[in-house]
């Protein structure tokens, strides 16, 4: 930083300080210097730049004038150049700087303003080169540690080897890839920053508790970064130098992140590969139980099959991903494989098979966020009988991703008859069935702006009730039988009889089974 004391301290110049001025001028950053014999300079002088002067002005203006008029400029200081016609410093204008509060200082006669304006060029320079040559260390020191296999956690141990800062790394999932410095997150804190990564563009901040707030930089693409690095201090509070280290090592995880991202998805087609050969029935026994074994996975214990699926619209690549690290976190060995529909999971289940349900539910509570639901397989032992496990779950978790929105997690065995009927059936069949009798009521509605299809949900969702039914539509119950006799007339099916209701209902979940 270009300052006073560092211009004082080159030897070469002699400088010496007549006025300090007040405590902390001579430390105080100076902008520029700027050469003057203006009896009033103070439209050319620049705040906080340094006055240089040999004082050519003293034969037509008071020296407190002069003073006056850098002071008002906003001056950080004067040098006073001595020459032949004044071999030292004009006592008028030391005591107008003295009453002024502004430094000022003394120049050899021998020494040019040249070689002071060219000093602080060089102080400019050497300062510019320090972060330079800085930033270059810091970058072969992350470039060795990501080499030599470190990761995260070796871009964050060159960050505080150098600044004392607590950090961590958080992907969009809230999973902790790396932390550092002391930096504890709770599993509050991950999901904050999960969340605010998901946000365009992110924060910049995060108020995590009342009294830590976190610094965040996006790692990865700006558009949807893939991670984030958190330092627990609030930007105000870093240095600039701090700031641009975590800067560089934001580019850098971003490159550790997607040599992952590299590895995951070689090791994702691997998953893809196997799953399609079990339910396909082509892959040998022996072939399933080594590529299984790849994952940790030991198919002679006994196995449980899951299949996730979402109500909501995260992508099956974040979902897998949360998938992967609550399992890893559980001590669960798993392989876990990304379809389009749904992500798939063969588990070690080394628990009582009565466990498992219970154990899902927490497991969906866990994954809330991505409105997770989980169809479960009857856990098996052995390669040979997974095949009929993952139908079973991927047959559970699409009919409960569709329908039985009071339920998250069910065996295909726990859904109602007619949704197990119904999700084996073709889906062209169920579109037919769905048109032939909702068709006409979505007709009606669209050109009469009306609520048919409205009201026969609610219907059914009350149980036939009549009375339960006007009261939550708001309706005369009088108007709510005028509706279901235009209902029956449109369809064909009569809601007052019981298989009238049931090929309503059955027209209602069929829908929900083929709408994307």
């Amino acid at each position: 930083m270009l300052t006073i004391s560092a211009l004082v301290a080159l030897p070469h110049l002699g400088l010496s300080v007549i006025i300090p001025g007040p405590p902390g001028a001579l430390d105080a950053e100076i902008a520029w210097l700027h050469n003057t014999e203006l009896p009033d300079p103070s439209g050319y002088i620049g705040r906080t730049e340094l006055v240089l002067t040999n004082g050519l002005w003293l034969s037509s203006t008071p020296a407190d004038e002069f003073v006056a008029h850098c002071r008002a400029a906003g001056a950080a200081g004067i040098v006073f150049g001595l020459r032949d016609a004044t071999p030292a410093t004009p006592a008028g204008l030391v005591e107008a700087c003295r009453t002024a509060g502004l430094p000022l200082l003394q120049l050899p006669t021998e020494v040019p303003f040249t070689a002071v304006t060219q000093a602080a060029a060089d102080v400019h320079a050497t300062e510019k080169q320090t972060p330079l040559a800085a930033s270059l260390r810091r970058g072969t020191a992350f470039t060795n540690a990501i080499s030599a296999g470190a990761g995260a956690d070796g871009v964050l141990g060159v960050l505080r080897r150098e600044h004392n800062l607590p950090l961590a790394v958080v992907d969009r999932t809230g999973a902790v890839l790396a932390h550092s410095g002391g930096a504890a997150l709770s599993a509050e804190d991950t999901h904050t920053a999960a969340v605010s990564l998901a946000r365009t563009p992110p924060p910049l901040e995060l108020a995590l508790t009342e009294d830590t707030t976190a610094t965040l930089l996006p790692v990865g693409t700006t558009g949807r970064p893939d991670a984030a690095l958190l330092c627990l201090r609030a930007a105000a509070d870093l240095t600039e130098a701090q700031q641009q280290a975590l800067g560089q090592a934001a580019h850098y995880l971003a490159m550790e992140i997607a040599r992952r991202q590299a590895i995951r998805a070689g090791e994702e087609r691997f998953a893809g590969e196997l799953i399609d050969m079990i339910v396909s029935g082509v892959g040998s026994a022996g072939d399933i139980t080594r590529r299984l074994g790849v994952f940790g996975v030991d198919p002679d214990q006994p196995l449980a099959a899951l299949a996730f699926a979402t109500r909501g619209d995260t992508p099956m690549s974040d979902l897998a991903a949360a998938i992967r690290t609550a399992l890893t976190d559980r001590g669960i060995p798993a392989m876990v494989a990304t379809g389009h529909a749904d992500v798939v999971a063969v588990c070690a289940w080394r628990r009582p098979a009565t466990d498992l349900t219970d154990w899902c539910r927490r497991l969906a509570e866990h994954l809330a966020d991505h409105h997770t639901v989980i169809g479960i397989g009857s856990p098996v032992t052995g390669a040979t009988h997974l095949r009929t496990a993952l139908l079973e779950a991927r047959r559970a978790g699409s009919v409960l991703a569709q329908t039985s929105r009071h339920l998250t997690v069910a065996r295909l065995t726990d859904l109602p008859t007619y949704h197990t009927l119904l999700s084996r059936a073709d889906p062209q069949l169920l579109h037919q069935l769905t048109t032939a009798i909702l068709g006409p009521l979505r007709d009606y509605d669209t050109a009469h702006d009306g609520r048919l299809e409205a009201t026969l949900r609610s219907f059914l969702d009350h149980q036939a009730s009549p009375t339960a039914t006007a009261q939550a539509m708001h309706l005369h119950v009088n108007s709510l039988y005028k509706r279901l006799t235009r209902i029956s007339a449109l369809t064909g099916r009569d809601t007052t009889t019981l298989t009238g209701r049931l090929d309503l209902l059955l027209a209602l979940e069929a829908d929900a089974l083929t709408t994307p």
